[in-house]
Formats: C-alpha cells, sequence, structure tokens
C-alpha cells in the first residue's frame, strides 16, 4: 500500500513564538488557557544556565549566553540543571520555590498519582506519565523529541501529564491517563482540555516498516498516521547511486522514507478518550526543524539537553482580614 508523498519542507509545521519570562526563560504558554487557577507551560532550549549543548558553533545559529537543559545528564553540570528547574518554575508559576516533579521515565504506558510528599523524594518514580488534584505542585515530563501532552479537568481541577513517544502512543498512554482521571478524580472527558507540546514532526520521523506494523495492529486509523517523505537534497536526486544501502526503509537517508505523525497520533487518542476535538491545542514546532528554539535527540545525534513540559494548581491566596 503506498501512501501520500511529500517533500520534509512541506510538512514543517511553523515554530510558535515563545513568551520571555521576567528572569530571561523563554518558553511556551498554552493558547486560549486563561484559566485563573492552572499553571501550564513547554520550555524551550533558550534563556537558562546551561552550555552543555550550546549551539553557537553551527554555522547559521545565534550565538547563545545559556541554555535551559532541565535533564539531568552526564554532559550537564547537576546544580547548573536544578537551577534551570528553578528558572522553568518561576516562569510558569512565578515563584522559583514551586516544586517542579520529574520522573525516570522508560517509555511505558505506567502513570503515578503524585502529591506533595514526592516533592521530597530523593528518587522520582519510574513511570511515563502522572496526574494530581493536590495545588501547589508542577508535574513536569521531559522530552527532546517525543511528544509531551497536558490534560487539566476544568470542573474537577486536576491535572495530568504525558510522555509519548512511539512507544508510549502505542501503549495507549494518554488513552490511559485520561482514564485514569476519570477513575481517581471523576473526571468527564467533556470538562477535560489537552495540550500537544512541540516534539518531532512529521516532516523529520524516519522509521521502519516494524514501526507501521506495530501501529496497524492496535489502531483502525493508523494508516492516516503515516507518510512517504522523499529526499530533497539535488546532490542525492541527481547521483542517487551513491547513497545506495541495504538498510531497511525508515533508516536510509535515500526518499522516500516512511514518516509517522506522533501528534496526530495522540490527538486521535484525546479523541477517543472522549475529548472534543476544540478542547484539544496543538502548541506547534518541530523540535528537529527548529533547532534554535528546541532539543532534539535525533537531530544532534543524540547529544541534546531536555526540555520540560510542566501544569500544576495554583495554591488558593490567604486572604487577610483588617
Amino acid at each position: 500500500m503506498r501512501f501520500e508523498l511529500n517533500a520534509p519542507e512541506e510538512l514543517i509545521t511553523p515554530a510558535p513564538l515563545p513568551r520571555r519570562a521576567a528572569n530571561g526563560v523563554e518558553w511556551l504558554p498554552v493558547p486560549g488557557w486563561d484559566f485563573p487557577w492552572l499553571w501550564a507551560g513547554f520550555s524551550t532550549r533558550k534563556g537558562g544556565l546551561s552550555r552543555a549543548y550550546s549551539i553557537d558553533d553551527s554555522p547559521g545559529l545565534p550565538a547563545v549566553a545559556g541554555e535551559l537543559n532541565l535533564g539531568i545528564t552526564a554532559s550537564d553540570n547537576r546544580e547548573t540543571v536544578l537551577r534551570n528547574r528553578r528558572l522553568f518554575a518561576e516562569a510558569v508559576s512565578s515563584d522559583s520555590a514551586t516544586p517542579l516533579i520529574s520522573l525516570r521515565q522508560f517509555h511505558s504506558n505506567r502513570i503515578v498519582r503524585t502529591s506533595g510528599t514526592d516533592a521530597a523524594r530523593n528518587q522520582p518514580h519510574k513511570a511515563d506519565g502522572q496526574i494530581t488534584a493536590e495545588p501547589g505542585l508542577l508535574l513536569a515530563i521531559q522530552t527532546a523529541d517525543c511528544i509531551p501532552v497536558l490534560v487539566a479537568d476544568r470542573k474537577r481541577r486536576a491535572v495530568a501529564a504525558f510522555h509519548a513517544g512511539w512507544r508510549g502512543t502505542l501503549k495507549r498512554i494518554v488513552e490511559s491517563g485520561v482514564g485514569q482521571m476519570r477513575l481517581i478524580f471523576g473526571s468527564d472527558p467533556k470538562d477535560l482540555v489537552a495540550a500537544i507540546g512541540p516534539g518531532i514532526g512529521l516532516c523529520c520521523y524516519a522509521v521502519g516498516e516494524e514501526v507501521l506494523s506495530e501501529f496497524d495492529s492496535q489502531f483502525t486509523y493508523a494508516r492516516d498516521l503515516f507518510r512517504e517523505v522523499f529526499d530533497s537534497d539535488p546532490v542525492r536526486k541527481k547521483y542517487p547511486m551513491l547513497f545506495l544501502t541495504r538498510r531497511a526503509p525508515g533508516h536510509s537517508p535515500i526518499g522516500p522514507s516512511l514518516h509517522v505523525d506522533l501528534i496526530e497520533a495522540n490527538r486521535r487518542q484525546l479523541l477517543s478518550a472522549g475529548l472534543a476535538p476544540e478542547s484539544i491545542q496543538i502548541v506547534g514546532g518541530c523540535t528537529q526543524s527548529h533547532p534554535d528554539l528546541f532539543f532534539s535527540h535525533r537531530g544532534s545525534h543524540g547529544h541534546a539537553g531536555r526540555m520540560m513540559a510542566a501544569i500544576g494548581i495554583r495554591r488558593a491566596r490567604k486572604h487577610r482580614f483588617p
């Protein structure tokens, strides 16, 4: 079966315009999410203190004073990353002391319920999703190409954050997560809103036939998620024999290659879980296509920092009486 054929540049989504916080962090709020009780946003690589993944030596890219790597990695200083996390928490919640609770992610569909006691844990939970109805916490998901999904219940005031790479998407982590919100908090899907953050786009996410087979076995709409993308490099087009390989489709530099749309896949899961189409916001931006704004594991051949998607419930304001 053949798929629609496109050039990569035809599929690139525009980069969103970040908001610059007073502390210099550039982050992405969710359009239309003006709920006074809610914190939510997606980080970029801009506005931090890290130098481990600097792009200022890359041709055509602007120099940067420091970057917002939010992942504890071997290449970056731990204290610098923790300071970056406080900066991001301050940008989203207006308070650098707001607990930013991350996970040990492993491409699963495991979801945990997070509480204030988790803020003091030295060891994060091993999971790829977390939910809470407790105010004062920021639930965080780390990404560098995978898809971050945030969900909020406008009526019950409960929130969730999910990490959806292709394996997590295949395991229906977002759909399962909405089910957990219904079970634990009594959430009604018609009261839920969701935001799908920046991740690797259909333009750049080449995969092998085995990924197509996996999706085909799980989703009736699987074929709608895939495209064939041809290489628009003029040298390769003129001299294709120079680039012949024995690698599987999706793993060769020669087009057409098979690409999957994880953003659309997770939007479909939100719809299947009962959310209305107008309740789902797609923030936009491909992490690999916009290296000046995002970290990309694929785009940097594995040498990448980590971004975060964060969501939380504001603390109730204390009123002073005369």
